[in-house]
């Protein structure tokens, strides 16, 4: 794929697209591609996350366990796949590993925030659209917890 194509491929993205198109290019010229056979894993639960994936082709199943058991949840191409790693030290809270052949773009996360240094309004952009999900979030919580309570 050509620069152009991964610029296309990360502004596909929603939290991407946020950046803008200078960022978006930094991003993508700093990116690195990988391949993925099938059946291969990207990476397990409890792993050091230092990286988001935007999958370029093929599909890739996220497999994370809690109380009720496995849940998986199959992205292709345009997903963003450990996007909280972009922002903070982390363990993988899943394991991501190749439905079909596949292909993603390692962002590193020290990429990842030169950019957003290097972009300040790009760094404004993404700021106020994850505060804007973390009050979404809160607030469906809040909706559901009341719903779940004894009358």
């Amino acid at each position: 794929m050509s620069i152009e194509d991964d610029v296309n491929l990360l502004a596909s993205v929603p939290t991407l697209r946020l950046l803008g198109n200078d960022a978006l290019r930094v991003l993508a010229i700093g990116s690195e591609a990988r391949r993925l056979r099938r059946d291969e894993t990207l990476f397990r639960s409890g792993d050091t996350a230092d990286a988001g994936y935007v999958v370029q082709h093929g599909s890739i199943r996220v497999s994370t366990q809690d109380t009720g058991g496995y849940r998986d949840l199959v992205v292709g191409p345009g997903a963003l796949i450990g996007e909280l790693a972009l922002l903070m030290e982390m363990q993988r809270p899943s394991t991501a590993t190749a439905v079909t052949e596949s292909s993603v773009l390692r962002i590193s996360r020290s990429m990842f925030l030169r950019v957003l240094e290097g972009h300040p309004d790009a760094a404004r952009r993404l700021r106020d659209d994850l505060a804007k999900r973390t009050s979404q979030a809160a607030s469906d919580l809040m909706i559901a917890s009341g719903k779940l309570a004894p009358p």
